[in-house]
């Protein structure tokens, strides 16, 4: 089923307007988003309000290595790009890259900066020519983490625009541009979590079997919690294992928790038990007492 389309945002008090305006408008759009489509709508249009409408969106499992990637959205067809990325050893390097696993600071990208980088290989400045041929001459990109173990993960904006005009572009969004992206991406992320199932195609019977496995059900059990044959869970249970790619219990038991069908044991519910407020004072130490019902 399609998003809907995300609305205008709330009206903000006073004193939320003390940020940029177009980053207001932002984040009050973002928190309004239902779905991973509506988020990518909210950064391509920003990045095409600052004249930068070439978006790269890519994430990956982990810092050491970006193989396998969750997934690499853009807001143009690069086709010519991913027949450049088939060279192992084009593939292999990429400087915007290497900084984004190591580093948190944005920086700027195209071939007007790129004496401003490590020494590039001549077949990378190459790529760089061409894009900037496309359009894509010069950018902001912004290293992103996610989770733990942590995911990195990298949006690149990119417009036709010499140094001097991309300067000038990053000095007066480059604050919004960076706090969109932190934001953005979290908000992408959690939806993209949530629609697993959708991408998957699983059904609300699988989901449930999903939901009984997680709760460390064996199939006797969930057979008669289903009101089903023991032979009924297992062929369930072979689809979901087609369907995600998984293939164990605990696996799969995982999985229920990620997508929030089970609740997360280290953060039960506390309605009818005692919360403790740790507080940590720099100079005074560290203090534990029942926390303040909100």
């Amino acid at each position: 089923m399609e998003p809907t389309q995300p609305t205008p945002g709330r009206v903000l008090s006073a004193a939320e307007r003390y940020t940029p305006e177009l980053l207001q408008g932002v984040l009050a759009r973002l928190e309004a988003t239902t779905h991973s489509r509506e988020v990518w709508q909210i950064i391509v249009e920003t990045g095409r309000t600052v004249g930068l409408p070439f978006v790269d969106f890519v994430s990956a499992s982990g810092m050491l290595d970006w193989r396998p990637t969750l997934f690499v959205r853009t807001s143009y067809d690069a086709d010519w790009l991913m027949d450049q990325y088939r060279d192992p050893d084009l593939r292999k390097w990429s400087f915007f890259r290497q900084h984004a696993l190591s580093c948190l600071t944005p920086l700027v990208i195209g071939i007007d900066f790129a004496d401003e980088y490590p020494p590039v290989p001549p077949a990378r400045v190459a790529l760089l020519r061409e894009a900037a041929e496309r359009g894509m001459r010069a950018g902001l990109s912004i290293p992103l983490r996610q989770n733990a173990p942590p995911q990195a993960a990298l949006l690149t904006f990119s417009g036709d625009h010499g140094r001097r005009e991309m300067r000038a572009i990053v000095k007066a969004h480059g604050w919004t541009l960076h706090a969109m992206s932190l934001i953005g991406h979290q908000r992408y992320l959690m939806h993209f979590a949530e629609e697993f199932t959708e991408r998957n195609e699983i059904t609300d019977k699988q989901r449930a079997l999903l939901e009984l496995i997680g709760l460390g059900l064996q199939d006797k059990a969930i057979a008669e919690r289903l009101g089903v044959s023991i032979s009924a869970v297992r062929q369930r249970m072979n689809s979901l294992c087609a369907k995600t790619g998984l293939g164990s219990r605990a696996e799969l038991a995982a999985l229920a928790m990620t997508l929030g069908i089970l609740p997360d044991p280290l953060r039960g519910p506390t309605e009818n038990g005692p919360t403790e407020l740790l507080v940590e004072m720099d100079p005074a130490g560290v203090r534990r007492a029942p926390a303040p019902r909100l």
